[in-house]
């Protein structure tokens, strides 16, 4: 079963953010009666250079999915996503303002994992993708598909797939003072 959701990685300004950086999040997904929780952590040495990120959405627009993963296999890891017992290398990571807030979108060449009743991998899901969005405490909320696809959108985003039965919820809480 999957779920469809809109990433919008339009172009704009880099937001304030620094890196690298290191986020904790609070991961929750609810499916009728079960519940699932972990912690992820997300580890960003540096935001993609604007270069690799126009190579990037330019393959996806000109030759679909399989056009963005042939570039998105060939970019160095930025970063990394993880859990307890497993870990992707970020390839993506890019900030815009969105309504007054710093939001960060995240991708991972490999799914991270697959939360889906049948428990199988799905061929053609091979992303991570988290998105963020940042209040002014530094405090955040967003979603993550650890087995997703995309394809372009009309408003020069991505449409993102999600190959899990249920969203997962990300909160990260604001650093203490």
């Amino acid at each position: 079963m999957t779920a469809a959701a809109l990433i919008g990685m339009c172009l704009g300004l880099k937001a304030a953010g620094v890196y690298p950086a290191t986020i904790t999040a609070a991961a929750k997904a609810v499916d009728g009666s079960t519940t699932v929780t972990s912690t992820i952590t997300i580890k960003i040495d540096s935001l993609i250079d604007p270069s690799r990120r126009d190579r990037l959405l330019n393959g996806l627009r000109q030759d679909g999915y399989q056009g963005f993963m042939n570039v998105i296999w060939t970019l160095p890891a930025i970063g990394s996503i993880s859990t307890q017992s497993a870990k992707v290398d970020v390839k993506y990571a890019w900030e815009t303002m969105v309504q007054n807030r710093r939001r960060l979108v995240v991708v991972a060449d490999k799914p991270l994992f697959f939360l889906a009743r049948d428990a199988q991998g799905r061929a053609g899901y091979d992303l991570t993708v988290v998105e963020l969005q940042f209040d002014d405490r530094n405090g955040a909320t967003g979603t993550m598909a650890g087995a997703a696809r995309v394809k372009p959108s009309p408003d020069e985003g991505l449409v993102l797939q999600d190959y899990s039965a249920v969203p997962v919820q990300l909160t990260v809480l604001p650093p203490s003072k």
